[in-house]
């Protein structure tokens, strides 16, 4: 029976892993300010269009709402806008950020997720600090989407958050709750751990090593 590979590193996605999504309330919320399109904007694991150019930083936060605009009803502020796709984000309940902080006592522990600056440096921070620290306080290294220039699945911000961070794929242990994702990290050398909606990675962690 092969062993498995000591794991030094974990690599943590975000939504879906640490963060609670919910990805109906975005689409109401974007449909109550009049984005008739929205399914075919805001997928579950993987953007589409205009959106998926603001997760891998091909266009600005500004070049994305001027876009977006075009389909909105003209009293829509950016406000508005940005409030309606943030509520893709409903919480990161604090016994996650407990979490982190002991494993990173053990491991170095790392983000790499599909994101946008208009949640990563809204919402997302906000929910950093509920324990009177930020995003960087809970991982040794963090690559996200929009600066890497680079979305999962796809090799290239793999190669990024390894080249950046400084990280081993083989001594690396993946955490996502994409089936996709979790297929790349693995062909890329890549320990990977799927989890599923409803579980809490913690106690996934538990039982794997």
């Amino acid at each position: 029976m092969s062993r498995r590979p000591k794991i030094k590193n974990l690599l943590f996605d975000m939504g879906g892993v640490i963060v609670d999504l919910d990805r109906n309330r975005c689409l109401q919320a974007l449909l109550d300010i009049g984005l008739e399109d929205a399914d075919n904007l805001i997928g579950l694991y993987i953007q589409d269009g205009v959106f998926a150019d603001l997760e891998a930083g091909q266009i600005s936060a500004a070049d994305f709402r001027a876009e977006v605009h075009k389909d909105l009803p003209p009293e829509v502020t950016d406000e508005q806008l940005d409030a309606a796709f943030s509520s893709f984000i409903v919480d990161i309940p604090r016994r996650r950020l407990e979490c982190l902080r002991r494993l990173r006592k053990r491991y170095g522990v790392y983000l790499l997720s599909n994101t946008n600056p208009i949640m990563y440096d809204g919402i997302l921070a906000e929910l950093f600090k509920q324990e009177g620290l930020t995003v960087d306080d809970y991982f040794d290294g963090i690559t996200v989407s929009y600066k890497a220039g680079c979305s999962k699945p796809y090799r290239g911000i793999f190669d990024y958050a390894v080249e950046t961070m400084g990280i081993v794929p083989e001594e690396t242990l993946f955490l996502d709750d994409g089936p996709d994702n979790i297929e790349a990290a693995r062909q890329l050398g890549f320990n990977a751990l799927l989890v599923p909606p409803g579980t809490e990675f913690e106690d996934l962690l538990k039982s794997y090593l």
